[in-house]
């Protein structure tokens, strides 16, 4: 159990083939993925049968803004929540320490993030419990949630599925 009041996990440049499971923590900052500097390389992270409480972020992807690398192969499976106060599931591509950062266009490229079986009991009503600050340039990539259930009423802007046809996915115009 974590009681350090900051990141109860921190996971960093450099790191690979980490598995984490069966771990408690809380009360803290969440688990982090995160780059505080401008490359970042970060790959094949699982994090399984965890319970975060009393937590103000549960699980965050944070990479530095104008950064490059990647993040990737991240997985969260069988996430138990209680009591996360801000946000439960975040992906920030525009992290920064200061109010005083300018918005960036280079990002790291992030892609291959699974959240499954995540569940948690409360939130800030004034803060989604699921934020995704993906760059315009360096889109965030294969994102895949099943299982979730953190917010009522639902997200109503994921759907499950993919797009069937490239035809579908151009008539959003995007």
């Amino acid at each position: 159990m974590s009681l350090t009041g900051d990141d109860c996990i921190s996971i960093g440049p450099g790191c690979s083939d980490v598995d984490i499971e069966s771990i408690t923590c809380g009360p803290s900052h969440g688990i982090s993925i995160g780059v505080h500097n401008s490359h970042a390389c970060v790959s094949n992270i699982t994090v399984r049968n965890t319970l975060i409480k009393s937590s103000d972020n549960g699980l965050r992807i944070k990479t530095w803004q104008g950064g490059t690398g990647s993040v990737s192969g991240i997985t969260f499976e069988n996430i138990q929540m209680e009591n996360v106060r801000r946000n439960s599931v975040i992906i920030d591509q525009y992290y920064c320490l200061t109010k005083g950062c300018r918005n960036e266009t280079a990002a790291v490229y992030l892609t291959d993030v699974t959240y499954r079986n995540v569940k948690g009991t409360t939130y800030d009503v004034r803060s989604p419990p699921i934020h995704f600050a993906c760059s315009e340039t360096v889109a965030c990539k294969n994102i895949t949630m099943s299982e979730e259930t953190l917010t009522i009423p639902p997200i109503d802007c994921l759907q499950e599925g993919l797009p069937e046809s490239l035809a579908e996915v151009s008539q959003f115009g995007c």
